[in-house]
C-alpha cells in the first residue's frame, strides 16, 4: 500500500517551476532521491524477505528518510552513533552499494560489514557509523565521550581516529528525548559547555510524534530543549530537503567552529507501524495516516525535482529501477550464509592474548617501591606509574582530582598529571561511563571511578548495553578497552549503610566478556590494575575493578601492630586474568591437607584469620584467594578443591545470586564430587550502625562452617 500510495503521488505531481533549485542543489537532490527511494525499499524488501522465512527483524526508516540530508550536510569522517531508523543516513555515506549492507543485516548474514550476523545494527567502520543496538537512547552518553575525546586529543597532542576539526553526531527519536540517559547527556554536554570545555557534539531529534503508539505532545521537543542555555537549537522540517541540507550544514559548521553542543530538531513522519508485526491502525485514524503520506520526504525531493525539470515520468522509472535493484539484491543476500558454531558466534566477544598481556606489564618503565603499602597507597602508586607511562591514559570520575577521592586513592595524581589528565566530573554515573565508552573508542585509556558499588546501578546499562557489546556488535572492528574502577563491599567501621556497604556484586558477573576483580592485598591490587590496563591496550578488555573499602587501609591482619597486610608490590608484576593464589598455610609451615577455603575480598582476610586460629588447633587448611570472579580461576578452584576433597566457600556476598553459587556449580561443572558448603552473608541490605555486623558474614560463622563440613567427615 505505501509504495502504490507513493508511485501514484510521484506520477501525479504538477510542475512548479517559479522557484526551481539552483545546478549545485539540483545535484544534492538527485543524489537524496536516489538514497530516499533505496531506503524505502530496503524496509519493504526486509519484510518480503520475513515473508519468505528469511529475515529477522524488520524495524524499518519510512517517512525518516530526510535523515540522508543530515548525512550529506557533514563531513563523512564524522562519527556518527545512529538512531534505528538512519537507513537513509547510511546510505548517503555508504552510496547505493550499501544496500546489500542493510539487507544482509536483516537476513543476519555473516557477510554484514559489521556485526557479522550478530543483530541487525547500523554501522561501518570504514564510514565512521559506530554500530548501536535499539536500546532507547543508551548510545548518547558515548556520543558525549566522543566528543569529548576529539576536543581532548587536540588538547593534548595525542593521535585520535577522528579528524581534529571533526563533530560527532548521534540521533533518536521524540520519545527517546524524554528519557533520563538523553537528559542526563544533554546536561553533560551543557555543564561541559558552561566551562568552555571543547565538546563538538550535534544531536538530532527525528521527531515523528510517537513513540510506539504513545503520542508526542505538539510543541513538547522545541520547549524542552529550544531554549536551553548553551545549546544551540535549530529546526528542520524532513518534507523541505533542501531546508534540511542548509539547517543541518549551517548548525555542522556552527559546532564544528565554536566546538560546543547544538540540537537539530528534525520533524519527520513514520510509515509502516513502529517495528515487525506494530498496526498503526489500532491506534491512528485514516485521516492522520493520510497526513502523513502528504509529507512523504520522497515525495518533496521528486517535487523540487520536478521543479528544476525531472518529468514525473522519468522519476516513476528511477523509482522501478531502484526498487528492482534492491529486490535484486534482497534476494540474493538471502542465500548468503549464516553463523553456524557457537565458536563463531562468540569469537570477537572476548580476545584474550595473556602472553601479550603481561609482555605490556613487563615492560613497562614503572620504579620500584621500596615501602611496605596499604591497598589504596599501592593502587595510588600504580596509577601514578600508569599516568606516567601511557600519555593517552585518563584517570577521572568524582572528587577524583584536588580531593583525591572519598578515600585518598587517587591523592596527587593531578599535581602529577594534570587537568586534563586527571579530571573531575559531574555528579552523574551514566556520563562518567559513557565518557569512559567514548573516550576508549577514540583512542584513549580511560579509567574512570564509580565512588560506590551502589552508585553502579543507576548507571549499569553503560556497561551491560554499551561497553560489554561493542567488539561483539562490531566483529571486533571497534574496541572500547578501559578499566572501572568501583570501591565496594562492606565492613567499613564508622561508616555505612546501604549505599556505602554494598556487597552485591551480581550485576557485575553475567556481562559477557567483561572481567570482574575483587584484590584484597596490596601486592594483588597493585598488579590486578596493570593487568586491567594492559588488557585494555592489547585486548580491547573492559574490565571492572572492585577494590574492598573496608581494606583500603588496613595495616594488620592478626593482631594490632604486625603490619601483615601490608606489602611492597613489584613494580613490573602481573596476575594473568583468571589466576588464583593460594595460601597453603598462612606461612608457617602448614600444608592445608584438610579442607579448601575458597574466597574472595573481605573474605580472604577473614579466612587467613581463621585459618591461623585453627591451624593452633591442628586443623591445617588451604585459603585460596580467587582475585578474579569473571571469569573465575577454574582450573586453579579445581585443583586447590581436588588437593583436599573438602571444600567451603566463604563468600561475603550475598546468598541469592552471589558469587559462591557460580563457584559451586563450577566446581560440579568440572566433576569434583567431594565434600561442598558455603558460608555468606544476608540477603539483606546493609543496614547502619552496629546491625550490618548481623547482616554481614563473620569470622565465627565461617569456622562454626569449617567445623560442621570437617564433622560430617
Amino acid at each position: 500500500m505505501l509504495e502504490t500510495s507513493l508511485v501514484e503521488a510521484l506520477a501525479g505531481l504538477a510542475p512548479d517551476r517559479t522557484n526551481a533549485p539552483t545546478a549545485t542543489t539540483l545535484t544534492a537532490l538527485q543524489r537524496l532521491f536516489d538514497v530516499q527511494v533505496a531506503s524505502r525499499h530496503c524496509d519493504l524488501a526486509a519484510r518480503w524477505l520475513r515473508s519468505q522465512g528469511k529475515g529477522y527483524y524488520t524495524i524499518g526508516s519510512s517517512g525518516h528518510e530526510s535523515n540522508a540530508a543530515v548525512a550529506m550536510a557533514l563531513q563523512p569522517t564524522d562519527p556518527a552513533l545512529l538512531h534505528y531508523r538512519s537507513g537513509g543516513f547510511y546510505l548517503a555515506r555508504a552510496g547505493l552499494a550499501g544496500v546489500r549492507d542493510i539487507l544482509a543485516g536483516v537476513v543476519a548474514s555473516t557477510d554484514e560489514p559489521i556485526a557479522g550476523g550478530r543483530h541487525k545494527v547500523i554501522g561501518r567502520h570504514d564510514l565512521a557509523i559506530i554500530p548501536q543496538t535499539s536500546t532507547i537512547a543508551s548510545h548518547l552518553p558515548r556520543a558525549l565521550g566522543v566528543a569529548f575525546a576529539i576536543g581532548r586529543a587536540a588538547r593534548l597532542g595525542l593521535p585520535s581516529p577522528w579528524p581534529a576539526d571533526a563533530l560527532a553526531v548521534c540521533s533518536f527519536g521524540d520519545a527517546s528525548a524524554n528519557h533520563s540517559v538523553t537528559t542526563g547527556t544533554v546536561n553533560t554536554a551543557l555543564h561541559c559547555a558552561h566551562q568552555r570545555l571543547p565538546l563538538p557534539l550535534l544531536f538530532v531529534c527525528e521527531d515523528n510524534g510517537l513513540g510506539i503508539s504513545v503520542r508526542t505532545p505538539e510543541g513538547w521537543i522545541e520547549s524542552a530543549y529550544g531554549n536551553r542555555p548553551h545549546l544551540r537549537y535549530a529546526q528542520a522540517d524532513g518534507a523541505d530537503p533542501e531546508g534540511v541540507l542548509a539547517v543541518t550544514a549551517e548548525l555542522g559548521d556552527w559546532v564544528r567552529t565554536h566546538r560546543r553542543p547544538a540540537f537539530l530538531h528534525l520533524r519527520t513522519v513514520r510509515f509502516g507501524g513502529h517495528a515487525g508485526t506494530d498496526v498503526e491502525t489500532a491506534y491512528r485514524t485514516p485521516a492522520e495516516l493520510r497526513a502523513d503520506l502528504a509529507r512523504d520526504p520522497i515525495l518533496a525531493t521528486a517535487a523540487r525535482l520536478v521543479a528544476a525539470g525531472h518529468t514525473t515520468a522519468s522519476l516513476v522509472e528511477r523509482h522501478d529501477a531502484l526498487r528492482e535493484q534492491v529486490y535484486t539484491t534482497a534476494a540474493t543476500v538471502a542465500e548468503w550464509p549464516q553463523l553456524a558454531t557457537a565458536e563463531e558466534v562468540l569469537a570477537p566477544l572476548a580476545p584474550r592474548d595473556p602472553a601479550a598481556v603481561a609482555a605490556v606489564v613487563r615492560a613497562a618503565d614503572m620504579p620500584g617501591e621500596q615501602t611496605a603499602l596499604t591497598v589504596a597507597q599501592a593502587l595510588n602508586t600504580t596509577l601514578a606509574a600508569l599516568l606516567r607511562e601511557h600519555p593517552d591514559l585518563l584517570v577521572f570520575g568524582e572528587d577524583v582530582a584536588a580531593k583525591g577521592g572519598v578515600y585518598g586513592v587517587t591523592k596527587g595524581l593531578l599535581a602529577q598529571a594534570g587537568a586534563a589528565r586527571v579530571f573531575d566530573t559531574l555528579l552523574d554515573e551514566t556520563s562518567i561511563l559513557g565518557l569512559a565508552n567514548g573516550a576508549a573508542i577514540s583512542g584513549f585509556l580511560p579509567v574512570a571511578e564509580i565512588q560506590y558499588l551502589a552508585y553502579l546501578h543507576n548507571a549499569e546499562d553503560q556497561l551491560r548495553g554499551e561497553a560489554a557489546t561493542l567488539q561483539f556488535f562490531s566483529n571486533g572492528q571497534y574496541r572500547n578497552g578501559m578499566v572501572i574502577r568501583i570501591a565496594g563491599l562492606g565492613y567499613q567501621e564508622g561508616f555505612g549503610g546501604h549505599f556505602h556497604n554494598d556487597d552485591s556484586l551480581t550485576v557485575l558477573r553475567d556481562l559477557p566478556g567483561v572481567v570482574v576483580g575483587v584484590p584484597a592485598r596490596p601486592d594483588d591490587a597493585a598488579a590486578m590494575l596493570r593487568t586491567m590496563v594492559a588488557a585494555a591496550q592489547v585486548d580491547g578488555t573492559v574490565s571492572v575493578l572492585v577494590e574492598p573499602i573496608a581494606r583500603y587501609h588496613t595495616a594488620d591482619l592478626l593482631e594490632p601492630g604486625d603490619r601483615l597486610w601490608l606489602a611492597t608490590p613489584e613494580p613490573s608484576a602481573h596476575v594473568p586474568i583468571g589466576a588464583a593464589h593460594t595460601y597453603p598455610g598462612n606461612g608457617n609451615g602448614g600444608s592445608g591437607d584438610r579442607l579448601t577455603i575458597l574466597t574472595f575480598g573481605n573474605g580472604l582476610f577473614m579466612s587467613l584469620r581463621v585459618q591461623r586460629r585453627l591451624m593452633a588447633r591442628g586443623i591445617h587448611t588451604r585459603v585460596v584467594d580467587l582475585r578474579w570472579i569473571a571469569p573465575l580461576p577454574v582450573d586453579d578452584m579445581v585443583r586447590e578443591a581436588k588437593a583436599t576433597g573438602t571444600v567451603l566457600v566463604v563468600d561475603e556476598t550475598r546468598r541469592s545470586g552471589g558469587v559462591a553459587e557460580g563457584v559451586l556449580a563450577t566446581l560440579i561443572d568440572a566433576g569434583f564430587t567431594g565434600r561442598m558448603a558455603r558460608v555468606t552473608s544476608k540477603d539483606s541490605f546493609i543496614p547502619l550502625g552496629e546491625a550490618a555486623k548481623l547482616m554481614l558474614l563473620s569470622e565465627a560463622e565461617i569456622e562454626a562452617a569449617v567445623e560442621a563440613l570437617l564433622a560430617a567427615d
